[in-house]
C-alpha cells in the first residue's frame, strides 16, 4: 500500500480545516450585519473559529483576561452561533439541597457548585421544577401569594427573577430544544388540571399560548423526538386514573396528535395510583425514548413503530428514591445518566451514572460521586 506523503496528507487537512473555518465566518457576516459586531470587531476569523470550539468550561477563564473578552462571553453570542452550527456541549444541573444547585461536566467529569439562589422562604418550603433552555436554568416555584420563577443565566453567573408563564402551573410536562421550550398541562394554584400548552423562547424571554392538548393531564413528562413534542402519563381528570396515552405537538402543523398506549403504567397493571408517585422517569437519546421503571429498578425502550416497550436491562443497583421521586433520569446528548444516592431518606453521597445506548444490555459507568446529599430535588440538562 503507497503512503500519502505527510506534506501532502497535511495540505489536505489545512485545506479541510480552512474550509470549515470559512463556513463558519459565513455564518458569522449575517449575524454581524445585524447589529453585533462590536462583540467580533477586535477578534480575527481564526480566533473566532478557536473560541467557538473550546469547550464552554473553558470560557469563565476566557472572560477573565480582559474585558473585549467579557463582553463577548455575556452578550450570547458565541453560543448563538455555536447553535447555528451544530456546536452543542450538555452539562447537568441538578438540587440536592433547598436554594443550592450544581452543575455536572460529564466530559471532564467534574461538579461546580452556582452561586446560592436568593433567600425566599414561602419558595424554599414549595414544590419546585426546572428545565434548562438555552442558556438559561428556570426554577419554578411558589411565593405567598402567586407562582414565581427564577432564572440562572450561564452568561452572567447570576440568578434573577425570569418572565412568568401566562397561566402559571405546576406539575406540567416539559422539555426544551435550542433556544425554546414547550410546557404543556399541569394544575394551576386552584388545583385545576390543565390541558394548556405554551412555548418559552430565551432569546426573548417571552412566552407564547399553543393550542390546548386533547386531554387535561398533570404529573406528566415531556421529551422531544425527531423535532416534536410528546407529553407522557400522568394523572387526568378527577386525580384517580393513570393515563397511559401520549400526546405529540408538531411546532410545523401547530395541532396534537393523541396516541393511545405510549406510556405503560408503571406497576405493569391498570390500577388507581397515588399522587405522591413521581412523573413518569423519561428521557430521549438520538430520537430513542427510553423509561427508568424505579420500581423494578428496569430500563425500558420504545419502540416507536410498533408503540410498544421493551426491557433491555437494569438501572444502576446503588440508586434508590421514594416512590421515584429523588432519582432523576436524563438524556445528556449521547448518554443516558441516572444521578440519584444509595438511600433516598438520610444525607450522604449523591452517584452519577452514565452509559451510551448501543443494542446490548445497559452497562453504567459510575462517572463521579459528590457530597450533595442523597435525595436529587429537581435536575435538568443544558445543551448549549
Amino acid at each position: 500500500m503507497s503512503r500519502v506523503p505527510s506534506d501532502v496528507a497535511k495540505s489536505s487537512e489545512e485545506e479541510k480545516v480552512s474550509d470549515e473555518q470559512e463556513d463558519v465566518m459565513a455564518s458569522v457576516f449575517p449575524f454581524q450585519e445585524q447589529g453585533h459586531a462590536s462583540h467580533f470587531s477586535q477578534l480575527n476569523d481564526l480566533s473566532i473559529y478557536v473560541l467557538l470550539r473550546l469547550s464552554r468550561s473553558d470560557y469563565g477563564s476566557i472572560a477573565s483576561v480582559n474585558k473585549s473578552l467579557r463582553s463577548l462571553i455575556r452578550s450570547g453570542e458565541l453560543y448563538r452561533l455555536r447553535r447555528k452550527m451544530g456546536v452543542v456541549e450538555y452539562w447537568v444541573y441538578f438540587s440536592c439541597n433547598v436554594l443550592e444547585w450544581e452543575a455536572f461536566d460529564p466530559n471532564r467529569g467534574r461538579c461546580m457548585n452556582l452561586p446560592r439562589m436568593p433567600r425566599n422562604d414561602c419558595f424554599m418550603c414549595s414544590d419546585k421544577e426546572s428545565l434548562a433552555v438555552g442558556t438559561d436554568l428556570l426554577v419554578f416555584g411558589k411565593e405567598i401569594f402567586a407562582p414565581v420563577v427564577y432564572g440562572y443565566s450561564l452568561l452572567t453567573n447570576s440568578w434573577s427573577t425570569a418572565t412568568q408563564m401566562n397561566t402559571p402551573r405546576c406539575l406540567f410536562a416539559s422539555a426544551s430544544c435550542g433556544e425554546l421550550a414547550i410546557l404543556a398541562g399541569g394544575c394551576d394554584p386552584t388545583g385545576k388540571i390543565l390541558s394548556v400548552a405554551e412555548c418559552y423562547n430565551s432569546d426573548t424571554k417571552t412566552w407564547e399560548y399553543l393550542p390546548n392538548m386533547n386531554k387535561a393531564r398533570k404529573m406528566c413528562s415531556g421529551v422531544f423526538i425527531d423535532g416534536k413534542f410528546y407529553a407522557l402519563g400522568g394523572i387526568g381528570e378527577g386525580n384517580k386514573v393513570q393515563l397511559t396515552c401520549g400526546e405529540e405537538y408538531d411546532l410545523k402543523t401547530k395541532k396534537w396528535r393523541l396516541i393511545p398506549d405510549m406510556f405503560p403504567p408503571r406497576s405493569g397493571e391498570l390500577a388507581e395510583i397515588s399522587s405522591t408517585e413521581a412523573p413518569p422517569l423519561v428521557a430521549v437519546v438520538n430520537n430513542v425514548l427510553y423509561a427508568a421503571d424505579y420500581a423494578q429498578k428496569e430500563l425500558r425502550k420504545y419502540v416507536k413503530e410498533t408503540n410498544r416497550w421493551i426491557t433491555i436491562g437494569n438501572l444502576p443497583e446503588r440508586v434508590a428514591s421514594m416512590n421515584g421521586w429523588g432519582l432523576a433520569f436524563r438524556a445528556c446528548g449521547e448518554r443516558l445518566m441516572v444521578i440519584g444516592g444509595p438511600n433516598a431518606i438520610a444525607g450522604g453521597m449523591i452517584e452519577i451514572h452514565s452509559w451510551i445506548p448501543d443494542e446490548g444490555a445497559p452497562r453504567w459507568n459510575l462517572l463521579a460521586r459528590t457530597n450533595s446529599g442523597s435525595f436529587v430535588y429537581n435536575c435538568t440538562v443544558m445543551g448549549c
